[in-house]
């Protein structure tokens, strides 16, 4: 039994050391469990009202962390991409990265109906999103299209409803800088999820690339827009509570 299992380990051990795809699969695992650990430590350092900003910070790169851990080994054992998974990890998580929408203007005025908005239209995105990508080649089209429709909407909040409007007339320069950050993670960063999508056999990329290689742009593009995401949230939480300890030193 112990030879078969070093036997095992050492066939994993051949198939990550040359699959790039199983590389980034555990690069993104070990990258959100880090960021997760970080911003529950740091926690400690903000004020009260940013504490749940990087408690939820937390929660989505360490939710990434345990899918990636699942996903890795789904990947290595089948070869094939961890669609269910993913899709199970991004309806717990992007939700989330829309609350972080909300609790970044929350001190400067949001109204609960901007976060409804905003999780309703990431939901929308969401199942439909999976919907099209596994209920085959004669619907996907159809269903990609109601599912950007949730991430118009997003980009519209982002870039001119309630969140832009709050962070424009909040006078604060770090939520200013945030904002234009999480401007940029939103169309360029999450821009690959869509052209993932398109690339679908049937769909309007379809041959522009290899689908296995999607997995790879997809991993990536996670650990950079979640941990980037809760980064931009660290920045900002930290920048406004030394405002508040200089007023009252």
């Amino acid at each position: 039994m112990k030879l078969t299992l070093l036997a095992d380990l050492d066939g994993l051990d051949r198939i990550i050391n040359s699959d790039p795809v199983a590389i980034t699969f555990f690069i993104g695992y070990m990258a959100m469990f880090a960021s997760a650990v970080f911003f529950f430590v740091e926690r400690g350092s903000v004020d009260g009202k940013w504490k749940l900003s990087l408690l939820v910070s937390g929660l989505i790169t360490g939710i990434a962390a345990v899918h990636y851990y699942y996903m890795r080994d789904f990947y290595l054992q089948t070869g094939s991409s961890p669609t269910a998974f993913r899709y199970v990890d991004w309806t717990l998580t992007v939700p989330l990265m829309c609350v972080e929408f909300y609790l970044l203007t929350k001190p400067f005025g949001a109204k609960g109906g901007t976060l409804f908005k905003l999780i309703i239209a990431s939901l929308l995105m969401l199942v439909t999103g999976y919907i099209g990508e596994t209920s085959g080649i004669d619907n996907n089209i159809m269903w990609g299209v109601i599912s950007t429709i949730g991430y118009l909407y997003i980009v519209y909040e982002v870039f001119a409803g309630d969140v832009a409007k709050l962070a424009k007339d909040s006078n604060s320069p770090a939520l200013g800088r945030a904002m234009f950050l999480l401007k940029i993670f939103i169309t360029l960063g999450w821009s690959i999820y869509p052209i993932g999508y398109m690339v679908l056999p049937g769909n309007l990329l379809s041959g522009a690339f290899e689908v296995s290689s999607i997995d790879l742009f997809y991993n990536l593009a996670d650990a950079i827009n979640k941990i980037g995401f809760g980064l931009v949230i660290y920045s900002v939480a930290v920048s406004e509570s030394g405002k508040g300890k200089a007023a009252t030193a």
